[in-house]
């Protein structure tokens, strides 16, 4: 008997939830302990070598989602045959992933020193350290990874989410005495390579229970092959720009400015990521009804219902940026101290990148919603490339943060037009003139709210304890800009439509 996919969505949602908290916390703490004990420079070797094996990753990218997105409609048809084929193709395109990885990596050992400028810590041989994150990523390839291709298709990402919370602990609890008694960074390194060999096979022991079924064998049509191929190059290229955006900048840091600083500017990157997951939450979980309204919803509605989502995630994102213009500072004083600390110049390029990525993020969910993938695959490829090429030349012009500023000029000059251009050509057969003139106008709104909040927290003394300080500019924040941006908007009808909606939700849950 098949369950709900209700009662599967929210077990996801439950677990998932408790994952991504998990997962912001506990490296929170490693990386303070790590800070403490072992030096800013480890910090910076571990975002380095995470940034360039993300790179390496590029030869995954797309075949997942398109494999997953191939057994939905087999297992809805109980077609057994056709889906242990195309575990067994799977099987096969990991292991070739797997191999591509191994062999470029290598390939690409001798160059890592030129990526560091200036010196490493002197108990570290930077190729061992290297060749130890290759060979983990390589593993996570090659072991059973591809069984977990039949938990989400199944809806059943929850099995692989208790996984890892159970082998995530045991990798920190050990990773932790290591650090604090041992400070042996190979230690460290290989804790987490028996953590992913024994996630990947633990994971792979409760798939072969829940499915026994399902084994890789058997052949599919060559059309069949050749469609699933044809999905994973329009994914592949979509996703290649996220990557190069997301890595290229720690690479760039570190070639140009130094392991030491990027382990800085990764501390600051790691609280936005935080922040990133909490406004992610209202993109995955409208995703499906967007899609849903896009099926069978006029291109009216769906432009009016564009306009409200709008409104609520600019509020909560303006409000977001706020918190951290204010807060970023003081949080970084408690956490690491002023001698690893940016310039404030530094947070506002941050919080620009936080505001634009995620007014970005809520143009690409209705174009992932509404499965323009092919007319927009070649977007993200060309404003990487841009971005690329800003990173290296501002970098040597203003520093860290010709870095950050290369990625918002990147977005808004190259990727946001596109983005617009598709969505609304193939979507809602429309100008997007208006739709860019309310984006202007929230964030003028932002900006005065924020100019707002600043003139008010500048009235709290100095001299303060430390979280006393935190907690009193928290206070401006919340109370605030949210009653700034009520007063703004309480006339308006997006306001009107918003606060209705909310009072469904609210009704819903009592």
């Amino acid at each position: 008997m098949q369950e709900s996919r209700l009662n599967n969505a929210g077990r996801n949602m439950v677990f998932g939830m408790l994952l991504r908290g998990y997962q912001i916390i506990m490296p929170f703490i490693m990386r303070t302990v790590i800070l403490m004990y072992m030096g800013i420079q480890y910090l910076g070797l571990n975002s380095l070598f995470g940034s360039v094996l993300f790179v390496l990753n590029l030869a995954e990218l797309g075949v997942g989602s398109a494999m997953v997105y191939s057994m939905y409609q087999p297992i809805i048809d109980g077609n057994k045959a056709e889906i242990c084929a195309l575990v067994k193709l799977y099987r096969k395109y990991y292991r070739i992933i797997g191999l591509v990885i191994a062999v470029v990596g290598s390939v690409l050992t001798p160059f890592i020193p030129y990526i560091i400028k200036g010196s490493v810590p002197d108990d570290i041989n930077i190729y061992i350290v290297y060749l130890l994150n290759l060979f983990c990523t390589v593993m996570s390839y090659w072991l059973f990874a591809y069984k977990n291709s039949l938990l989400v298709a199944h809806q059943r990402n929850d099995v692989a989410s208790k996984v890892m919370l159970v082998t995530n602990t045991a990798q920190y609890l050990v990773q932790f005495l290591i650090v604090i008694f041992f400070r042996d960074y190979y230690l460290y390194l290989i804790a987490a390579i028996v953590t992913q060999i024994i996630t990947n096979v633990v994971t792979a022991f409760f798939v072969k229970k829940m499915y026994p079924e399902y084994n890789p064998e058997g052949e599919l049509p060559k059309e069949r092959i050749h469609a699933i191929n044809g999905r994973i190059k329009d994914l592949f290229l979509m996703k290649f720009g996220v990557v190069v955006v997301s890595s290229a900048d720690s690479i760039v840091i570190s070639a140009f400015l130094g392991l030491a600083m990027v382990g800085i500017y990764n501390n600051y990157y790691y609280v936005l990521t935080a922040v990133f997951g909490i406004v992610k939450v209202v993109f995955d979980s409208c995703t499906a009804g967007i899609g849903n309204s896009i099926l069978v919803e006029g291109k009216e509605k769906n432009y009016s219902d564009l306009k409200k989502l709008t409104f609520m995630v600019m509020w909560l994102t303006g409000f977001c940026s706020i918190c951290l213009l204010i807060l970023f500072q003081p949080f970084m004083k408690l956490w690491v101290g002023v001698d690893y600390m940016l310039g404030m110049g530094s947070v506002v390029c941050l919080v620009l990148y936080f505001y634009v990525d995620r007014m970005m993020q809520l143009l690409i969910t209705y174009k992932d919603a509404a499965g323009i993938w092919h007319t927009d695959r070649f977007r993200p490829l060309v404003t990487a490339l841009v971005n690329l090429v800003m990173n290296i030349i501002l970098v040597q012009v203003m520093g860290i943060n010709g870095v950050m500023l290369s990625t918002v000029l990147s977005i808004l000059l190259v990727g946001m037009p596109w983005l617009l251009y598709n969505l609304f050509t193939e979507l809602f057969d429309r100008n997007a003139r208006e739709y860019v003139m309310s984006l202007l106008v929230y964030t003028v709104v932002t900006v005065a709210v924020a100019f707002g909040c600043l003139f008010v927290a500048g009235f709290i003394p100095s001299g303060l304890p430390g979280i006393v300080d935190l907690c009193l500019r928290g206070v401006v924040c919340v109370v605030l800009a949210n009653g700034l941006y009520i007063a703004v908007y309480c006339k308006t009808k997006a306001f009107d439509e918003t606060k209705q909606i909310v009072k469904r939700i609210l009704k819903r849950g009592n």
